[in-house]
């Protein structure tokens, strides 16, 4: 259920956002529209709308709104446009991207999450394409994309998402730093001749992105 205190909730949610310096409307709005206590267990439901972190499913989080909305501002969302995602989790960021018209491509590796997100995803009405297996690999058979949004820390920039990227495409990515457990976020735009044009931006803090694990078959809402 939606009531009229969680919608309450979720305009005060962006107020804080924009008093941390978001300023994309049409991110803004995409978190005001996502009843994010949904993708929670009911006994948190008052920590839905606090601007932070929370533990969900298979040592996995719900990511700080904040976050969410600063990948999604650097990813430049434009509707119609097919966006991968790598790392499902709760599904939270994936619906945010369906909120801003995008097309999206969700794939999670965790079999718990993914089962978990696809019977919540039908159920509050959201069509992200779901996928089970290996985010490293991406999904070529549905590419090329225009953006990727890698949603887990990774050692290093995958390759095979590159290649799956369109020209004049942005990939938003954390990479593990030099700063312990703190990973810095990158936005990567493919250029027309292939070369990559990398800006840095703040530090985060996400769960590893893991690899090397085979598609099991794959799943589609």
């Amino acid at each position: 259920m939606d009531t009229f205190r969680h919608k309450g909730l979720r305009k005060k949610l962006v107020e804080t956002l924009k008093e941390k310096g978001i300023k994309d409307e049409n991110v803004l709005k995409a978190i005001e529209n996502v009843p994010r206590h949904l993708f929670m267990d009911s006994s948190f439901v008052e920590f839905a709308y606090k601007d932070s972190a929370f533990p969900i499913a298979a040592g996995q989080t719900i990511s700080q709104p904040y976050t969410v909305a600063y990948q999604t501002t650097l990813l430049e969302v434009k509707w119609g446009e097919k966006v991968l995602e790598i790392g499902t989790g709760s599904g939270y960021q994936a619906c945010v991207l369906c909120e801003m018209g995008a097309k999206v491509f969700s794939i999670e590796r965790q079999e718990l999450l993914f089962k978990q997100t696809k019977t919540l995803l039908t159920k509050i009405g959201y069509t992200p394409k779901l996928f089970f297996g290996d985010g490293y690999a991406g999904l070529p058979t549905f590419a090329p994309f225009n953006k990727i949004i890698i949603t887990a820390a990774a050692p290093e920039i995958p390759q095979k998402l590159i290649e799956q990227l369109k020209p004049g495409g942005i990939m938003v990515i954390p990479l593990n730093a030099e700063k312990g457990d703190f990973q810095i976020m990158k936005k990567i735009i493919k250029l027309a001749d292939g070369e990559l044009d990398i800006k840095e931006y703040e530090y985060f803090r996400f769960v590893p992105l893991l690899q090397n694990k085979s598609f099991e078959g794959f799943n589609e809402i």
